[in-house]
């Protein structure tokens, strides 16, 4: 999410961001919403000002017995309160208005990433290749043909079951996957300082924005539903309750709101708006009966990565700078509808609805954003050494880079059976662009203001496809796969799996 007061102070900067991602400006059209919304907002105060001074005259008047003009203020008091309301419902409509345009427009890249318009224009940093493409006296095999004919990988049941883009692992290769992930975890957690966090694995539409996945990725999400209970809707409630009372802010000072049927109404209307927002279902609590259940459904989305959670633990916090940066990993099953995959990796584990990740988020202040990033990539790359599987490491360009990003780096691991290197693990910078959406923010040592952290995330690796990556380096003539050596703790005692027998082997 993009801070309008900055865009106001630096339009042709805020454009020219744009432009490096190939896209068109955007600064003239969000000020003109802006402008708009500011100048309906200084009559809102104005008008609200003269209400409260006509109010103030009625008293007078009848106290100086002068009816007629007191008469003459209560009609104009009566006008001045619908151009109220006028006024704030137009205020509301620009407002969303504003913020719907602003969470369509993605992050600007910093300045040091690479302008190009795909994966074409990455550029290679030469410091962090590892390790070269395995020579085999053999055609290796892809990873999926090495599974099959293993009778470790079904992908003819799965798709019994779910449909394309599943698979069914069993046996030693369903071990495998598992001691992938048990190694990664215990890598991140026991060396490199992330706490692990068992996050839930559905999430609701605000935690979805916060992130960037909503709105404009909802057909590569999948989302199911639950009904909504008044746990469920408090917290909405609260917060539609405080914006309410600051509406009403110039009209009552204090904040105490007379009890008035009035009054009543215009809460019940504005709670009964904000919930049925939350709700995506039109809900009018002045004429429903409180005692009766609200059974409407609420819109739940399985996560398509462990960074929806894992950085949404902080939304609507303000931390202490002395507790940043905190680093967190989960192991979590990710679901990606891949609605812009159609004839793309349509065989094999490269690209499936549901697949494994070790997923690796930072907050930390602007100050060592830049620092942890190469921190986090490091700490991806680190599984890859200790498994001796070659990668090599892109910065991606503007036009290649995700929505919420200003920086990414991509580990591309060598698959011997594709011939090429493919990506194993993205690790992005998102500045503050995500803190904005979930409002987070943190209190600096000795100062007054409060800063937004920034948010930075990492696959530390995807398992599913580090997976692939061993059974293809690590295949032999006969059609088995050594286990790598960093594994063999997991196994319990399996060396070697796949082959002529499809199970795996003690050594």
């Amino acid at each position: 999410m993009h801070d309008i007061r900055w865009i106001r102070e630096n339009p042709d900067a805020f454009d020219e961001g744009l432009k490096r991602r190939f896209l068109a400006p955007e600064a003239a059209s969000l000020l003109a919403i802006d402008a708009k919304r500011r100048a309906v907002l200084t009559g809102l105060q104005e008008i609200q000002a003269r209400r409260n001074d006509a109010s103030k005259e009625i008293g007078r008047a009848r106290g100086a017995g002068e009816e007629a003009l007191a008469k003459k203020l209560i009609k104009e008091v009566a006008g001045l309160k619908d151009e109220v309301q006028k006024g704030e419902e137009e205020a509301k409509k620009l407002e969303k208005e504003l913020d719907d345009a602003l969470a369509s427009i993605p992050n600007l890249p910093a300045d040091d990433v690479p302008e190009g318009r795909d994966e074409e224009a990455n550029v290679e940093r030469e410091d962090h290749r590892f390790g070269a493409p395995p020579k085999f006296d053999f055609a290796p095999k892809q990873h999926f043909e090495l599974g099959e004919a293993g009778g470790l990988m079904d992908f003819e049941t799965a798709a019994k079951l779910s449909g394309a883009r599943f698979v069914v692992l069993k046996g030693a290769l369903a071990r495998l996957e598992r001691a992938l992930a048990q190694f990664m975890l215990d890598l991140q957690t026991g060396e490199n300082g992330y706490t692990e966090v068992n996050p839930p694995l559905m999430v609701r539409n605000e935690v979805m924005f916060g992130t960037a996945q909503l709105p404009k990725f909802r057909k590569d999400q999948f989302k199911t539903e639950r009904s909504a209970d008044i746990d469920d809707l408090s917290p909405t409630i609260s917060v539609a309750a405080d914006e309410f009372i600051r509406l009403r802010h110039n009209q009552y000072p204090d904040g105490k709101l007379p009890n008035t049927q009035e009054i009543r109404d215009q809460y019940l209307k504005h709670i009964g708006v904000r919930v049925s927002e939350f709700l995506g279902v039109e809900l009018n609590l002045s004429e429903r009966d409180p005692n009766e259940p609200i059974d409407v459904p609420i819109p739940m989305w399985l996560i398509p990565t462990a960074e929806v959670p894992l950085t949404n633990l902080v939304r609507e916090s303000i931390l202490d700078e002395a507790e940043l940066p905190l680093r967190f990993t989960a192991f979590t099953p990710c679901f990606r509808a891949e609605a812009g995959a159609a004839g793309k990796d349509t065989r094999g584990m490269i690209r499936q609805h549901q697949f494994e990740k070790v997923e690796l988020v930072s907050i930390t202040t602007p100050e060592l954003s830049a620092a942890e990033h190469e921190r986090m990539l490091a700490c991806a790359e680190e599984v890859l050494k200790r498994l001796r599987l070659p990668f090599r490491v892109v910065t991606l360009a503007t036009g290649d880079m995700g929505f919420a990003a200003r920086k990414t780096y991509d580990i591309e691991v060598w698959l011997p059976g594709q011939g090429t290197y493919r990506e194993i693990s993205s690790c992005s910078n998102c500045g503050e662009f995500q803190a904005r959406r979930m409002n987070a923010r943190y209190r600096k040592e000795g100062a007054k203001q409060l800063r937004f952290v920034h948010t930075l995330n990492g696959s530390g690796l995807a398992v599913g496809r580090t997976l692939v990556a061993v059974l293809e380096n690590c295949q032999q003539a006969d059609g088995s796969v050594t286990i790598p050596e960093a594994l063999l703790p997991y196994m319990g005692g399996i060396t070697r799996i796949g082959g002529v027998a499809g199970q795996g082997e003690g050594g």
